[in-house]
């Protein structure tokens, strides 16, 4: 049977690795409960093609 809730799984992906004109993407996947954080999630996490920390936006 399928689990019945409220988490959903979202895709982050940078926002700085677009302009900077490098190839590829950062994106990673992650679960949230939408219950209780109905707007967009926003982490920051490591971009291994820029080297540094970065904000990681939900795209949809």
């Amino acid at each position: 049977m399928a689990k019945k809730g409220s988490r959903v799984q979202v895709i982050l992906e940078c926002t700085e690795h677009k302009a900077s004109g490098k190839p590829g993407t950062s994106r990673y996947i992650t679960v949230k409960n939408k219950k209780n954080n109905p707007e967009r999630m926003e982490l920051k996490k490591f971009n291994p093609i820029l080297k540094k920390v970065t904000v990681h936006k939900e795209i949809k």
